[in-house]
This record gives structure tokens, C-alpha cells and sequence, in this order.
């Protein structure tokens, strides 16, 4: 008989949910499954031109099923099944959603269905920046600063600010809302087969990076702080929480509905849960006083350091320090891009309106091969023009942008900001472009890092994990050179999938704490890249550049005079 243990790691991202079964011996994926949201697929529920970002509870419970049990059958089935001691889940965040007094996200009730303000509000969703500027400014009235452990500035891609917002602009959700949850708490709750909304155990990581809870506030401001913002907001803390649990302490175990949907056991431990990028930390092998960037769509960094270290020291201008968000029993910190992966694919679909728009209607080829040929050149852009790009000569190269596509995460959170370039000519072409743009986000990586080092957190190094930097040499090259210290690639794919699984192990009691289980399953780094010290020069004058365009945008982002640079 085999005295093997698997656990499951759920990782849901902007596009899909990937889960991935792994054994809790030596972190060898054994296998894994993903799920494209069919609902975000088609944009349904998304108005990109208000930046409304609404994803559907049914898209991330069709896909846990399908995932799980994908990986249970590319494994072997019942074989394998009744190895599986633990499940852990990673999600977006600040995503949440209003639910009923049973915990049932209110677009799982009647007349709430194709309601978007009852679904999920995703975490590039920046419908709320009014309300952030509200809560930002009603905090300078009291005695007790309630923003210091979120950086000192809400952000409208936080829960409040959300959670306002859609109040306000919906009755029926103000009057059917029975509590308000993240992502990352809902799924632990689903799986468990919970009843009572009041029973979600809320995880320490949303709830202090993003719900401004902190251990000094015995749990979130108090009541006045909400009423006296909007009367709207009257009685709701009440409907939320007080404590906050650590993703190395158990949400309950496998109900029997999910056990048998699923073919597991009901014994199977369920895990609290975290955002991606904190357990994506973890997976990545992450070490105090190092950066680890996940990066994606946008960029998440996180950095965990001694809680000794950071007594009575407050960071500025970051998402917040959290005693155990990341690591029991250490403070992680939380900084990242609004846009970073997405940078490029908007670059990608603005050359590509040709392919999107005309070549269906070429009388030359048939729709068929017309669809093909679409697929295959897109497939080709972001690498042929990353590999031209690195071709450029250093000399040439007049164009500058700024990275703010989707507004500004940190350093000083301010999603209202706009990107720009300047230095653009006749001689500007599309590698030169695209050059411009991975300068202007591996900038961003840089102003993040300098501001840790302003306020007297030291960064060592960095670790990339993501789409981005596993699959782009160019950028993670460009990164290196810019920020003038080597970066570390992670071997495992699935890094955040990882992490949830090291913190599945932990629940299901195979590995006494995080650390030890980040020691057995971590598999190491795959590749480091080195600063190339020939460009140093050029690009810290860039950076200044950089610097001066980007204070330019900043002080004339306003409604009544918004420059165009060209």
C-alpha cells in the first residue's frame, strides 16, 4: 500500500483556475488542469471603457470542479484520490462580493443572476476611484491613523472602496447583502459546505492588505469611521469580522456534497485561504529580504522580513505590512504594478486591429484560413518584436513612456493616473514602440524597489515567478540591467499553485509549518539573470527621464487638461 500524500494547490488568476496535484514528499507535480472562464471569455458582465471588471461566481465553481477532477483522472483516478490529504486555494484580490446571510454570492440568488454588481468585483476593477478618494481624505479627520498599515493610501482596487461603491449605485444589492467576501475566503467556505455567512473564516492576508484590518485595531476601525464616511455603511462592519486566520490554520474539512462531486474523501483538509501572489511567495522559495515578483497581467511583489525588524517602522506608499500574511510569524509587505503582462497585450491587440478586422474579410483566403493565420501571428508578436527589439542599437533610442496603462499601484497608489511616451518620430516603428513600453514597466519594478530602500528595507535580490518571467528573456534581462541586481527564476510553472499546496501540506499536518514545507516541495530556480553593467549608465539616465515625465503626467492628470505627448 502506498504511504504516499498528495495535496492540491488552486490557483485562481485573472483567466482561468489552475489546480495542480502534488506530492507533499519532494513537490513533484504529478498533475495538472486548467479552466478558461467561459463567461470572461466572451466579456460578458466587463465594460473595459469604465474599467468594470465582474466575473461570475458559476465561472469559478464550474472550473474548481472541472480542475479538480481533471487532475484526479490524469493521475489515476480512485487510485490516487484517497492519497489526497489536503486542497488550499490562491485568488485574486481585493475580488469580492456581496453575499446572502448563508454565505451565497448574490448572483447565485434569484433576480441577482446577470446582475453585475452581485458578482464578484475583480481586482482591476477601478469603478470605485471616486470612493478611494473619499476614504483616503476621510481618514486625515481622525486621531488614529487607520491607513498606516496599507501603505497610507487606499486604493479604489480595495475592499472598501468596492464594497461603497456598489452600495451606492445599487439598492437591491444595499438591501439583499447580508456580508461582503473576498475570493480567496469564499472558496475555503464553499468547499467546506458552510451555511452561515458569519462562519467565513477571513483570511489575514486579504483582510489586512486590503480590508484595513490590523492587530493594533483589534480587528477593523471602528464603527464611526464607516458610518460617518457614507451612512450607507451603517451596521455593515457588524455583518463582517474580527479575526483573521493565517493560510497555515484549517478551514474545515471536505463537505460531503464536494467530496462526492469531486471523489474525494470527506477527511481531506481545507486550507484558509490567501491572494496569489503571497502564496505564489511561498511556492517561489522565498526569503527574507528578498523581492518576489509575480508578473502576469500586472505585478504583484511581496517581501517578508523578521517582525523585529520591522517594529514601529511603517512603509509608505506600499499595500500594506502584515504580521503573517505570507509566513507565520513573519511581516510581509506588499507592493506591485497595476499593469505589467498587460502593458504588452495592449500593445499586441492595438497592431493587431488589422488581423481583428480585416483579414476575415479578405477575398484572398477563406474564413477558415483566415482564423488560422490570425492565431499563428498572434502567437508570434510579443517574441519576434522582443527578439527585434533586443536588436536595437543603445544609441538609438529617443522614445520614453510611462507605464501607467491601468492606473498606478504603488509606489502612492493612484489609479486615475494615465500612461504617455514621448520621443516619437517618423522613424518610430513598432520594436521601437514595444521597446519603450518594457522599459517603462521594468521602471515601475525599479521605483517599487527604491521605495523599500527609502524606507529602510533592504532588498537583496529578486525572484520572478509568472507568465512573464518564465516565458520572456528580453524583459526579465532588461529588469536585471535596469534594477542592477541578478534575478532568479523559479523551476516550478504553477508557482502559486505551489505555494497553495505547500500550505495544503501544512493543514493536512504532512509538514509542521510552512517552512518546512517550503524546504521539502520548494524545486528550486531554473536560471538567474545577470546586470549587465555596460548599460548601467544609460539606463539610470533613463530612469531620471522616466522620473521627470512621469512627475509631468501626474501633475496635469485632471479632467480639464489631460496633454497628449508625442
Amino acid at each position: 500500500m502506498s504511504t504516499a500524500n498528495y495535496v492540491i494547490g488552486v490557483d485562481y488568476g485573472t483567466d482561468s483556475v489552475r489546480s495542480v496535484l502534488v506530492d507533499t514528499a519532494n513537490g513533484k507535480e504529478i498533475s495538472a488542469s486548467v479552466f478558461l472562464y467561459p463567461r470572461w471569455q466572451k466579456g460578458l458582465y466587463c465594460k473595459p471603457s469604465i474599467n468594470q471588471f465582474r466575473q461570475h461566481p458559476l465561472d469559478y465553481i464550474e472550473g474548481l470542479e472541472h480542475t479538480i477532477k481533471d487532475c484526479l483522472a490524469k493521475a489515476g483516478g480512485q487510485e490516487i484520490a484517497h492519497l489526497v490529504k489536503g486542497i488550499s486555494i490562491d485568488t485574486t484580490g481585493s475580488s469580492p462580493v456581496a453575499v446572502d446571510e448563508k454565505g451565497i454570492p448574490l448572483a447565485l440568488t434569484p433576480g441577482f443572476e446577470e446582475n453585475p454588481n452581485a458578482m464578484f468585483v475583480l481586482w482591476k476593477d477601478h469603478t470605485a476611484v471616486k470612493e478611494a478618494a473619499e476614504i483616503n481624505e476621510h481618514a486625515t479627520k481622525f486621531s488614529t491613523n487607520y491607513l498606516k498599515y496599507v501603505g497610507g493610501i487606499y486604493s479604489s482596487e480595495w475592499f472598501w472602496s468596492k464594497l461603497l461603491r456598489i452600495l451606492r449605485v445599487d439598492s437591491s444589492i444595499k438591501k439583499a447583502a447580508k456580508s461582503w467576501v473576498e475570493h480567496c475566503d469564499w472558496i475555503p467556505f464553499l468547499l467546506c459546505g458552510g451555511k452561515d455567512a458569519k462562519e467565513i473564516k477571513r483570511s489575514r492576508c486579504a483582510a489586512g492588505h486590503k480590508a484595513l484590518w490590523a492587530e493594533e485595531f483589534d480587528g477593523l476601525p471602528p464603527e464611526e469611521f464607516f458610518s460617518s464616511l457614507d451612512p450607507l455603511l451603517t451596521g455593515f462592519r457588524s455583518l463582517l469580522f474580527k479575526d483573521t486566520y493565517t493560510s497555515d490554520v484549517s478551514a474545515g474539512t471536505l463537505s460531503s456534497e464536494w467530496a462526492e462531486r469531486l471523489g474525494l474523501d470527506t477527511s481531506v483538509a481545507i486550507g484558509v485561504g490567501a491572494f496569489d501572489a503571497h502564496m505564489g511567495a511561498v511556492g517561489g522559495q522565498i526569503e527574507p529580504y528578498f523581492l518576489s515578483k509575480v508578473m502576469g497581467t500586472s505585478t504583484c511583489d511581496i517581501l517578508v522580513a523578521p517582525n523585529q525588524d520591522m517594529d514601529g517602522k511603517l512603509i509608505s506608499g506600499i499595500c500594506g505590512q502584515v504580521n503573517g500574511s505570507v509566513i507565520p510569524g513573519m511581516a510581509g509587505l506588499e507592493a506591485g504594478q497595476s499593469a505589467f503582462g498587460d502593458v504588452y497585450a495592449w500593445f499586441k491587440n492595438l497592431i493587431s486591429w488589422p488581423l481583428n478586422n480585416l483579414l476575415t474579410e479578405s477575398a484572398l483566403i477563406d474564413e477558415a484560413t483566415a482564423v488560422a493565420l490570425k492565431a499563428e501571428l498572434e502567437h508570434k508578436i510579443i517574441a519576434n518584436l522582443s527578439k527585434q527589439a533586443s536588436e536595437l542599437p543603445d544609441e538609438d533610442y529617443a522614445e520614453l513612456a510611462i507605464d501607467w496603462l491601468n492606473g498606478r499601484r504603488t509606489p502612492d497608489a493612484n489609479q486615475e493616473l494615465k500612461g504617455g511616451i514621448t520621443g516619437l518620430s517618423l522613424g518610430t516603428d513598432a520594436p521601437r514602440f514595444f521597446r519603450a513600453l518594457a522599459e517603462a514597466t521594468c521602471f515601475g519594478a525599479k521605483s517599487i524597489v527604491d521605495r523599500f530602500k527609502e524606507e529602510g528595507v533592504p532588498v537583496k535580490g529578486i525572484i520572478g515567478i509568472g507568465g512573464v518571467a518564465k516565458k520572456s528573456a528580453y524583459i526579465m534581462q532588461m529588469m536585471a540591467d535596469i534594477l542592477e541586481m541578478p534575478i532568479r527564476i523559479h523551476r516550478f510553472e504553477h508557482t502559486c499553485a505551489l505555494g497553495a499546496a505547500m500550505f495544503a501540506s501544512v493543514v493536512a499536518g504532512i509538514h509542521p509549518t510552512v517552512e518546512a514545507a517550503m524546504a521539502a516541495m520548494g524545486t528550486g530556480f531554473e536560471k538567474e539573470y545577470q546586470p549587465n553593467l555596460k548599460k548601467r549608465k544609460m539606463y539610470r539616465e533613463h530612469y531620471h527621464k522616466y522620473q521627470s515625465l512621469g512627475r509631468y503626467l501626474e501633475r496635469h492628470n485632471n479632467k480639464e487638461y489631460q496633454p497628449y505627448l508625442a
